[in-house]
């Protein structure tokens, strides 16, 4: 099967957690799966126990690379709370096939499976693609259930009109798989952001000592890149000004690689006359050496006395402009997040800011999940705990949204 380059740039480096409910048409999960993994998606199987029936957790763990969970109450799991960790941890949730029971329970808010309880809990958009006799289909009942779920913002695609394996002919068939990807790819395709062009900084920056030390952190670049990735979904034309990160570049996004604060500074001020929305993720280096050693350094002394200088506020460079983007910071505290946050919204004359702790090691640097406060003049909004491209594309979205009115 061929994948369109459209399906693959929006899907690739997603985190799908693909849902398998009890259904003949279970068999048809592990071409989702090789189809998703073949997009670059990273892919966890959750089963219900009557989808182990019909197709072998083995064959699907062996397709996707990862375990397969079926197990609710499954000791080692939910010791770290699994079914949360799980629902975090996507980027989309994929019923594929979604049976008329799974559907049922689904609807009534029940979660007496790993694969409900999933769903109770994620914030990630869901899409089911049902699948059943068609008589079940087409039962007031069913269809009652599956107007709830789209009630909801839930996406049902399918189903389709066919043969059936119990011999009937009518709708109810599971969807092709291409029109399965096609959906979910969608989702990632807001168009909120459609021509406009939006420059993000992502990652630390690197001030020399000498020539093999130099000043840095922590910075991985993720929550940037999740944001330009997001941007891109969005419709932006999106520009990635990223510090030294081994991160791989999102499809369709353009990167400008930097080392410095100087550089930094260089690009973004070049760039950011030309932008519509200036996003600055960047833990840019607050100090830097006042000069930097033409050699390595060598031990000698049991001291060694540097002087530091500030680093260009970038920022609240280019909210200063003569006609400024809409401007957005990030802020990583320790303690008074808002109150500094507030602060930092005045000082550098911001439209918005994300403000999130440093203090917990599972958020923030390094880590695949992260919450934040966005704050900007009259409101806030706390984010709580997600993956970083979940969060990011929640983001997006509030900052299209304030865009438009200011």
């Amino acid at each position: 099967m061929n994948i369109a380059l459209h399906v693959k740039e929006r899907l690739g480096l997603r985190r799908v957690v693909l849902g398998i409910a009890g259904s003949i048409a279970a068999y048809k999960a592990a071409e989702i799966v090789r189809m998703l993994r073949e997009c670059d998606a990273e892919v966890r199987v959750v089963m219900t126990p009557a989808a182990t029936a019909f197709i072998a957790p083995l064959t699907l763990q062996a397709l996707s690379n990862n375990p397969v969970q079926s197990d609710l109450l499954d000791p080692h799991s939910e010791q770290a709370m699994g079914h949360i960790e799980l629902a975090r941890w996507a980027d989309v949730v994929l019923i594929a096939p979604a049976s008329a029971d799974f559907i049922a329970r689904l609807a009534i808010g029940r979660s007496n499976d790993l694969l409900a309880a999933v769903c109770l809990v994620t914030q990630a958009p869901i899409v089911l693609a049902p699948a059943m006799n068609q008589s079940m289909w087409s039962h007031p009942a069913t269809q009652k259930n599956c107007s709830v779920l789209q009630q909801r913002g839930m996406l049902l695609s399918g189903p389709a009109i066919g043969d059936q394996a119990c011999g009937e002919y009518g709708p109810g068939r599971l969807i092709e798989v291409e029109a399965i990807m096609e959906a979910t790819a969608q989702l990632f395709a807001t168009r909120l952001l459609t021509n406009k062009r939006v420059v993000i900084t992502a990652g630390p920056t690197r001030e020399y000592i000498d020539a093999v030390r130099y000043l840095s952190n922590r910075s991985s670049g993720k929550m940037g890149f999740a944001l330009a990735a997001a941007a891109v979904d969005a419709g932006a034309n999106t520009l990635l000004i990223a510090g030294p990160v081994d991160v791989p570049s999102p499809a369709r996004v353009t990167r400008l690689n930097v080392e410095s604060a100087r550089e930094m500074e260089a690009l973004c001020m070049q760039q950011a006359p030309q932008c519509d929305i200036f996003i600055s993720v960047a833990a840019v280096a607050d100090y830097m050496p006042d000069k930097k050693s033409a050699h390595k350094i060598k031990k000698s002394d049991a001291q060694m006395t540097l002087t530091l200088v500030r680093t260009p506020d970038i920022l609240a460079q280019v909210a200063a402009l003569p006609q400024p983007p809409f401007t957005v910071g990030f802020a990583a505290e320790t303690e008074n997040l808002e109150k500094n946050a507030r602060q930092k919204i005045a000082d550098k004359k911001l439209n918005m800011i994300a403000v999130n702790s440093v203090n917990n090691d599972e958020i923030g640097f390094a880590s695949d999940d992260n919450e934040v406060t966005l704050l900007w003049h009259g409101g806030q909004e706390f984010m709580p705990r997600t993956s970083k491209s979940q969060l990011a594309r929640l983001m997006i979205e509030r900052i299209a949204q304030h865009y438009g009115t200011e």
